[in-house]
């Protein structure tokens, strides 16, 4: 896409503080991390959102992914990490081209889980059956 902020990184007409490439996917520091070693894991190949990520390279980004977050992890001396995907405006998403973040945790880093809900009586029954119809 033309005007995609990540295809623009992809092509070198805009820096960034490369980690690692490869011919599919390159990792680059977040300018506004979370924690210090937030880094963003991208496809070449320009798509929307994770749901139009080819089923061909889902094995090869996990290996990606895998091999960009244990050197990140040693790295920052982070206990953890979190793997985050936004998929959609509504989950977040700001830049229309799928990515992945890892962000480093610490034991006492501030950060704490995403609240919990409860379901009311019978209402976890429902949902499961309204999903399961679309597999």
């Amino acid at each position: 896409m033309a005007n995609c902020l990540f295809c623009k990184i992809i092509k070198g007409e805009v820096p960034c503080e490369k980690i690692y490439e490869d011919d599919e996917f390159l990792a680059f520091l977040d300018l506004y991390p979370i924690n210090r070693g937030h880094t963003l894991v991208i496809p070449k190949k320009h798509c929307e959102n994770f749901m139009d990520f080819p089923k061909t390279e889902e094995t090869d980004l996990l290996e990606f992914i895998k091999k960009i977050a244990g050197a990140v992890v040693k790295a920052v001396d982070a206990d953890g990490f979190n793997l985050g995907l936004n998929n959609g405006v509504a989950a977040g998403q700001v830049i229309h081209h799928a990515h992945f973040h890892i962000i480093p945790r610490f034991n006492k880093d501030g950060l704490s889980s995403w609240p919990n809900k409860e379901y009311g009586l019978g209402e976890m029954q429902k949902v499961k059956g309204k999903i399961v119809k679309f597999l």
